[in-house]
């Protein structure tokens, strides 16, 4: 009997599943146990070429519909998603082993909540009048064109829907490649476009590793490229595609600096760095895992800390009582270990935590060191995993200077109960999407994204839809041309 799991096929493109066994094939392996429980094939060349001609070919009349008819599709789409939510969660589950009691109210929700937030945005797409005495400038706001979205594997349904309902707002169409580690659930948004009306073509989905990428990411008839992903693999489509001159958005990972002062609510604070480091296994890439804690409650923090992260509930994620699940493959759980060992060796003082759970699945013991210093391999480096390096500091200007010595700037978050001090010290650090007495919230109404390696552009809010258009400005002459001859 086939799992649950397995897709009706490997890709979505024109509006239907589409298969190609001569594809590698690429195993999805359920995080929970170890177990194979999909297979799906990556795009051949022919597979490639079939979605971005159908992709390229869609897009026209799709830019021509007016902006409410577009919106009412994508806002059709979001009913289905929120209409489905178990199914999908549980889905959601089995690609990245997340708990079920998280995908439930984080995932197909998310991405329910960009679709109905870009379909309300649609018709709103306005240009502007420019009057120059007799003469006058429009402008108008069009479509790119064709767009390709590259997810990553930490939030496979809502970065499908991060891309692609602000690509489709604006009248592009898609070809969308999730990781090859999570692929099953961009398949069923592609599915529900569909089925609230999109046309064929508009939005695709094609499976593989990094050949497919590059072969979408450099192909002539693409004319925007939005990635989530680490900051090496960022570079890389970045300079790929500058090559062809083309719009990017790049979403990458940081070493974000939460910072606590000793005013702080100390449950507040506790709360913040544990949805900041363990939410996802710690797979979050604006996660706050450099926590800086101010002397005067270094120990009552860390003893509080220690104190709740005992109360995880490590397990079957389809339980809904399980509240941290597993490392979404071995290959990854691994990686975390390494980072484990390193902290250990180079002299942080290991709070709790710090090694694989006894369980099947790739779990890993949430993890916390204190003592850790700013030259630490894990206060240095994306661990994308659960461990928090908790640092000590003395005043404003010291934790300021050092919370921004470092490549990264996509979060940043402060905990105070001065209002005051938590405005200014925002205002100095050095990222893009910032929080004061809370961490990690990301409603579709906020702008997400980084400054310095973590990233350009911005996803959701008014804001992404700069990034899925262009300008058109139109001069109107009333009169005579003067000419010199």
């Amino acid at each position: 009997m086939t799992h649950p799991a397995q897709p009706k096929a490997s890709h979505f493109i024109n509006g239907e599943y589409v298969e190609d066994t001569a594809g590698t094939p690429i195993p999805v392996i359920y995080a929970a146990t170890g177990e194979q429980i999909a297979t799906v094939h990556a795009a051949t060349p022919a597979i490639v070429e079939q979605a971005l001609s159908t992709a390229k070919a869609a897009q026209k009349a799709w830019a021509k519909m007016t902006g409410t008819e577009r919106g009412r599709i994508l806002r059709r789409a979001a009913d289905i998603m929120r209409e489905r939510n178990h199914d999908l969660s549980v889905l959601e589950t089995y690609d990245t082993g997340k708990p079920l009691q998280e995908t439930l109210v984080a995932d197909a929700t998310s991405g329910a909540d960009a679709l109905e937030y870009f379909g309300g945005l649609a018709a709103s797409l306005t240009g502007e009048h420019i009057p120059l005495g007799e003469d006058w400038v429009y402008t108008k706001r069009e479509a790119l064109g064709l767009c390709v979205g590259i997810g990553a594997w930490n939030y496979p349904t809502q970065i499908a829907c991060w891309k692609g309902a602000p690509a489709l707002a604006c009248g592009n169409s898609m070809v969308f490649k999730p990781s090859e580690t999570t692929p099953l659930c961009a398949l069923k948004v592609a599915e529900i476009l569909i089925e609230a009306g999109a046309p064929a073509g508009v939005f695709n989905v094609v499976q593989g590793m990094g050949e497919v990428g590059g072969a979408l990411v450099t192909d002539p008839r693409v004319d925007k490229v939005s990635l989530t992903g680490s900051v090496p693999t960022g570079k890389k489509v970045y300079a790929a595609a500058a090559e062809g001159m083309k719009h990017v958005t790049m979403e990458l990972g940081g070493k974000s600096p939460l910072i606590i002062f000793d005013d702080a609510d100390l449950d507040n604070a506790v709360g913040g760095a544990i949805n900041g480091n363990f939410y996802s296994s710690g797979q979050v890439c604006s996660n706050g895992t450099r926590v800086f804690v101010q002397k005067g409650i270094k120990e009552k923090f860390l003893a509080r800390l220690a104190e709740r992260t005992g109360n995880a509930i490590l397990g079957d994620p389809m339980d809904e009582a399980t509240s941290f699940g597993p490392m979404v493959t071995e290959n990854q759980m691994n990686i975390v270990l390494g980072y484990i060992e390193k902290g250990k060796e180079e002299g942080a003082r290991l709070i709790c935590g710090g090694k694989r759970a006894d369980m099947d699945g790739y779990f890993i013991e949430p993890t916390v060191f204190a003592d850790v210093t700013d030259e630490m391999t894990i206060a240095r480096e994306e661990i994308f995993g659960p461990v928090m390096s908790v640092l000590d500091f003395d005043t404003e200007e010291e934790v300021v200077a050092r919370a921004n010595d470092t490549e990264f700037g996509l979060s940043a978050g402060v905990f105070t109960r001065d209002f005051t001090r938590a405005h200014r010290v925002i205002g100095n650090l050095e990222a893009g999407s910032c929080f004061i007495n809370s961490y990690n919230d990301a409603p579709v109404e906020a702008p997400f994204g980084g400054v310095k390696a973590s990233g350009v552009g911005r996803e959701n809010s008014k804001e992404a839809i700069k990034h899925f258009s262009q300008v058109k400005s139109v001069y109107v002459r009333m009169g005579d041309v003067d000419a010199a001859f």
